[in-house]
């Protein structure tokens, strides 16, 4: 679902790729007030007769907005626009000029492979796929894809770096009981699109983000990964059972992310 309305850009029956763009809105730039009667030591009645644009007018950074004309140039004063954008509003009553940078564009992905079953008016959509869903304990990262790759032989092997390689980029990966620093520092060179693995430390994970995490929402952190622990933290086996279906499923695509809350309204990973 998109966070503000927006437009549905898929119709019902539609087939959809995963990465596919099904909804998009724009989020309004920021605004910028500038006090142009007063940089120009007139009133704000004045001003208007020193504006060499207008209210809606398209303006780049640094491009004049308003100047005087005085007898001696070297008494000229020239206000330039500090941001490129739109020119939203100019008071006369004020004196100021409110400049609104450029829309950003937020694009709402399919997530998975499927049909569109449902479409939500300026929101979202539905999308129906065939899967086989594993959920985790906890993760971070955003929703991405890419084909699994199981990197180890068994679930109570750990993930190490020597298994990543640099045929892995763009790919989920699957480890057994364990994650480490340095494997986590590997994954991020090559590229990977996700790691799934057993446990990971905790101090591994601060180490990683920077900074505690807390109790809140996850799934929005930028770590170059999407990470998903299985069963929690410490070194901890995969479930045989989630280590044979993913395992079952490799080479196919797999969906995945990060997010997770952990109080009121549960969300997994997945």
């Amino acid at each position: 679902m998109l966070p503000l309305p927006g437009k549905v850009l898929v119709a019902v029956g539609d087939r959809v790729r995963s990465d596919q763009v099904v909804a998009r809105a724009e989020l309004p730039g920021k605004v910028f007030p500038i006090n142009l009667a007063n940089q120009l030591s007139v009133t704000p009645g004045e001003m208007k007769g020193y504006l060499t644009k207008r209210e809606g007018d398209v303006v780049t950074k640094d491009e004049i907005l308003a100047e005087n004309k005085p007898l001696i140039k070297w008494f000229k004063t020239e206000i330039r626009s500090p941001v490129s954008g739109t020119i939203e509003s100019i008071s006369s009553v004020t004196g100021q000029v409110l400049l609104r940078e450029p829309p950003r564009v937020l694009e709402l992905l399919a997530y998975v492979d499927g049909t569109i079953t449902d479409t939500i008016p300026q929101q979202g959509v539905v999308v129906e796929t065939t899967c086989s869903l594993v959920q985790g304990i906890f993760g971070i990262g955003g929703e991405t894809s890419g084909d699994i790759v199981v990197a180890v032989k068994a679930p109570d092997e750990p993930l190490t770096a020597n298994h990543l390689t640099s045929a892995m980029k763009g790919k989920v990966v699957v480890g057994g009981s364990f994650l480490s620093a340095e494997t986590m520092k590997q994954a991020k060179a090559v590229g990977l699109a996700g790691v799934v693995v057993g446990g990971i430390h905790d101090e591994d994970l601060r180490a990683l983000l920077g900074y505690d995490l807390g109790v809140a929402i996850t799934g929005t952190e930028q770590v170059g990964f999407t990470l998903i622990l299985t069963e929690g933290f410490g070194t901890i086996p995969m479930a045989a059972k989630t280590f044979k279906l993913l395992s079952t499923h490799a080479g196919q695509k797999a969906s995945i992310s990060g997010a997770t809350q952990i109080r009121a309204g549960v969300i997994r990973p997945e």
